[in-house]
């Protein structure tokens, strides 16, 4: 029986769970709480980060099945004679993940801890938003060398330049052996990606073609597909790493970041996952009824009709017939129609009296 299960219940598997399950819960929980992603948590994706560092290392496994999270930190007292890392252990027992300074202290590759830095290395070593994310998916390759066309390095959206740090084994952020160093993440250029509100509704492909440079500084093309999803809103960010300019102080290439943003739409705006449209009648309409026809988003006719006089700005409401809602596919939101009455600018003798003899 293990000691603990808050690791296991962090990545939503069980404590006999294989390598195959450790990462596929991973993926599951990474994508849902990366802080780029609407439903995002930064303390809730480290410590899932951190809870796969652990289990996904056999002897740093063994040990928080066997002792607790601490002890899988590193963070034993050399004073605890009964500890198998304490000063009475053997150095035997660590593993691959720390070592014994002088008079049996335990120390840790690192340093303080598990940090933000070291989280997002993690995710981006294991393939980043192209793991299989329900809200990004796109397509990314690795092949040719970067640049951007678009203004130069942008800043990391995880501030500063990003760092993460790298020991002599084990995972990014880990606890290998050997003095760790830092090292600048790779810059990341947002470029906002116009969408109309169609596409966003129906989904669609978006092939926006760069130019990047590569390691010799020579300028070349490459075309990027954004894979658009139904009911995506305007904000939702779609990376691709390694894409951009060739970065040669870090051997890297930036990141691609498109930001999705909603174009105008002369007849339907949106308002979270509903649709609205105004419907225009006549003075005349207004009092004594119409019949008219309305052609929804999505090309489907609706029949409006009514005998009896409608008050300016009434709305009436069509669920199911809005924008479809990305996180739980085959639900809308809802139509909202409201009726504009426009009044005449001027009546003439006639008209006015017939008014004040029926009013």
């Amino acid at each position: 029986m293990v000691k603990d299960k808050k690791l296991y219940d962090l990545l939503g598997v069980e404590p006999n769970a294989s390598e195959a399950e450790i990462k596929k819960g991973y993926r599951k929980q990474a994508l849902k709480f990366h802080p780029d992603k609407p439903t995002g948590n930064t303390e809730k994706f480290k410590e899932i980060s951190e809870a796969f560092d652990i289990l996904s290392n056999a002897d740093k496994r063994e040990v928080y099945d066997n002792y607790g999270l601490e002890a899988a930190r590193g963070n034993v007292p050399a004073e605890d004679p009964g500890h198998p890392f304490g000063a009475g252990g053997g150095a035997g027992q660590a593993g691959g993940f720390g070592g014994f300074g002088r008079g049996g202290t335990f120390r840790t590759s690192g340093g303080s801890g598990f940090s933000q830095a070291d989280a997002f290395n993690i995710f981006s070593q294991m393939g980043g938003f192209g793991m299989g994310d329900d809200g990004f998916t796109f397509s990314s390759s690795s092949g040719g060398a970067g640049g951007s066309p678009f203004g130069g390095a942008g800043a990391s959206p995880f501030g500063g330049g990003g760092f993460r740090t790298a020991g002599g084994g084990g995972m990014p952020g880990g606890f290998g052996g050997g003095a760790q160093r830092q090292r600048q993440e790779p810059a990341t250029v947002s470029i906002p990606l116009p969408v109309s509100l169609e596409d966003l509704y129906s989904g669609a492909t978006k092939k926006m073609k760069i130019t990047r440079k590569d390691a010799n500084g020579t300028r070349e093309q490459k075309v990027l597909e954004v894979n658009i999803k139904p009911g995506w809103k305007s904000g939702t960010k779609v990376n691709f790493a390694n894409e951009g300019d060739y970065q040669p102080e870090l051997g890297a290439r930036q990141t691609i970041q498109f930001v999705i943003e909603e174009k105008p739409n002369p007849t339907f705006k949106r308002d979270g996952n509903n649709i609205k449209m105004n419907v225009h009648l006549s003075f005349k309409e207004s009092l004594c009824g119409f019949e008219k026809d309305v052609t929804t988003i999505d090309g489907r006719r609706i029949p409006l009709s009514r005998s009896n006089p409608v008050q300016p700005n009434t709305t009436t409401t069509y669920p199911g017939l809005g924008m479809p809602i990305s996180k739980n596919p085959g639900q809308r939101g809802d139509l909202e129609i409201t009726y504009k009455v426009d009044y005449p600018t001027s009546l003439t003798p006639a008209q006015k009296q017939v008014i004040q003899q029926n009013f």
